[in-house]
């Protein structure tokens, strides 16, 4: 079938992208599903960082290729040995395939899930499949997503079905944002009740965290970002205090916020500074978590003597260290309860044409989350 798409043909165009255009709307064919696949219906598509961080050359990869991985849609048709989905049905996409028989995925890892990382680094489907085509030639999977487009075809370990009732711009958010947020507080630090928490970089990741953290009990939990309108936000999701990242006294501040230091620190900008920040305001024997991305040569000089005499924990958190069918429904429930208010973190909403302006906005930093609506 033929749709619209969103192409990124060459990576590290400059700014502004309202007149670069690394995003080119553009026809291109859908092959029909596989086996283990699915034909979606995209309704709504979330600009994030990991997107953004592809446009401008952070995150390298193969061209030319449809970006686009936190969305939901409908589903219109079903592969072979998919018996549990149907015509349809919503569904949330989500960024890491899992296969469920390699060895991170028998253990309850599916973030981590080998033949998935190995297909999102190929730019394929599972099992090296490409579905995507443009005048004879391959055009790449992002994620084994590639959502901004009318139509996807992603295979049954990337959706989540969800209730028919949710709209779809607040489905989306919940592939990405909150999975990777709220995720990383409540499944990968494991935050406890009455802790200090701080969250350095408040995008929509970060925001999810600060979330996360309230969910699970936190008693204090200071804001960190360089954006004063996004400390404002901050306050109004339940952030006990703000600091802004800019002030020289920062790293001071938060320790007397905290008492000597967080018991938690999520570092949610993608930098280094950011990282090192978040480190430096950990307590002794604290955790300090990332879910950045940061280019793949940026290097974090770790200080060895004070990560083992403080009894430090650094830890990475891909996808939140989620089991999507497990707690995707579960932050859903706490979403329609009002624990998790992931609807005031939209900015806006965008035609497929508009993307382009809309990359621009998310590199500002001014923004959260942008939809896509389709």
């Amino acid at each position: 079938m033929k749709i619209r798409a969103a192409i990124l043909r060459q990576s590290g165009l400059p700014q502004p992208y309202a007149q670069s255009r690394p995003l080119s709307i553009e026809e291109v064919d859908l092959d029909p599903p596989g086996p283990r696949e699915l034909l979606v219906q995209v309704k709504a598509a979330g600009l994030c960082h990991s997107d953004l961080s592809t446009i401008n050359g952070d995150r390298p990869r193969q061209t030319p290729m449809v970006l686009g991985h936190e969305a939901a849609g409908v589903v219109k048709e079903v592969g072979t040995g998919i018996t549990d989905l149907a015509p349809g049905d919503h569904v949330v996409m989500v960024f890491a395939p899992s296969c469920g028989q390699c060895t991170p995925c028998q253990e309850g890892f599916p973030a981590r899930c080998e033949n998935g990382q190995q297909a999102n680094g190929a730019g394929t489907l599972m099992g090296g499949h490409i579905r995507l085509h443009q005048n004879g030639k391959p055009v790449y999977h992002h994620t084994g997503v590639s959502a901004f487009a009318e139509y996807c075809v992603v295979n049954r370990g990337s959706v989540v079905k969800v209730d028919n009732a949710l709209p779809f711009d607040e489905a989306a958010v919940f592939g990405c944002a909150v999975l990777t947020g709220v995720g990383s507080a409540l499944n990968t630090a494991k935050v406890t009740a009455g802790s200090r928490v701080a969250v350095v970089g408040l995008g929509g990741v970060g925001l999810n965290a600060l979330l996360g953290a309230q969910v699970a009990g936190a008693n204090r939990i200071v804001a960190v970002d360089i954006h004063d309108d996004k400390l404002e936000l901050a306050k109004t999701l339940g952030a006990t205090d703000v600091v802004n990242a800019k002030d020289p006294d920062a790293i001071a501040k938060v320790k007397a916020l905290t008492d000597g230091g967080a018991d938690f620190a999520f570092e949610m900008a993608g930098s280094v500074q950011a990282m090192e920040l978040a480190y430096r305001i950990t307590r002794r024997g604290g955790t300090t978590v990332t879910a950045g991305l940061p280019h793949p040569d940026a290097r974090w000089a770790l200080q060895h003597v004070n990560l083992t005499a403080e009894e430090r924990t650094v830890k990475g958190s891909y996808m939140g260290s989620c089991i999507p069918p497990r707690d995707l429904p579960r932050y859903v429930e706490l979403y329609r309860r009002g624990k998790l208010p992931v609807n005031k973190l939209m900015s806006d909403h965008l035609t497929l044409d508009r993307i382009n302006e809309g990359f621009d906005a998310l590199a500002s930093g001014h923004t959260v989350r942008q939809l896509v609506m389709f």
